[in-house]
This record gives C-alpha cells, structure tokens and sequence, in this order.
C-alpha cells in the first residue's frame, strides 16, 4: 500500500511497517541535496514530529514522521551520497523504516490520486 502526506513524505507499507521518503516533488523543491541526517534505530516518533533533516544548496528542511511508531532501520546510501535522494527519491533513495503503533491509521493518509491532486 502507498499513501501520500500533505508534507510531502510517501509511506510504502508491507506487515505493519512503512518505508518513508520524500516525494519527487519534494525533492524537486529542494534542489540538488548536500546532506541528511535520519534518526537512529530505535527511536520512537509520534505523527508530525521532525524525525530527519535535509540540506540542500538552497535550504534545510525537516522531514516528518508520518505517522506514530518506531524506526527500525534507517538508509544510510543517502547520508553518503544525498544525491540519491534527487535521483530516486522513491526507490534507493527511502530514508527510514518505521514500526507503526498502529498501521489502521495509515487509512487517513492521501492516496496517490489524491497527492497528485495536492501537487497539482
């Protein structure tokens, strides 16, 4: 299943846990990415809360965790080579793995269509 934020974050979730990254959009947005720092493994996050960071040449910006639970593991391909965000922001470039709280709220998120209507 993928779902969509309004922030800007995709969720791709497999047996309760999501993979989250930035959209192409956002990653469009920021430009060429220079650095990113993710949470460590085992750190715990409630929806909305900054759970990594992004710089590129023209800004830094926070990405959010989508929703309530635990990293379980993170990217570390995009803290050496960043670019791999702008390259494939959803694919090699994913940020973190989390163990949601509860995996039925995913259900409020966007789904794509609804996202592409957002960015639209």
């Amino acid at each position: 299943m993928l779902k969509f934020t309004d922030e800007h974050e995709w969720l791709k979730i497999e047996d309760g846990v999501a993979t989250v990254g930035i959209t192409s959009h956002a990653a469009d947005q920021l430009g060429d990415l220079v650095f990113v720092e993710l949470p460590e493994a085992g750190a715990t996050f409630t929806k909305g809360e900054s759970a990594a960071t992004v710089e590129s040449v023209k800004a830094a910006s926070d990405v959010y965790c989508p929703l309530d639970g635990e990293i379980v593991e993170m990217n570390p391909a995009i803290v050496d080579d960043p670019s791999l965000v702008n390259s494939d922001p959803q694919g090699a470039g994913w940020f973190f793995k989390l163990k949601l709280s509860d995996p039925s709220a995913a259900n409020a998120l966007l789904d794509e269509a609804a996202y592409k209507e957002l960015i639209a």
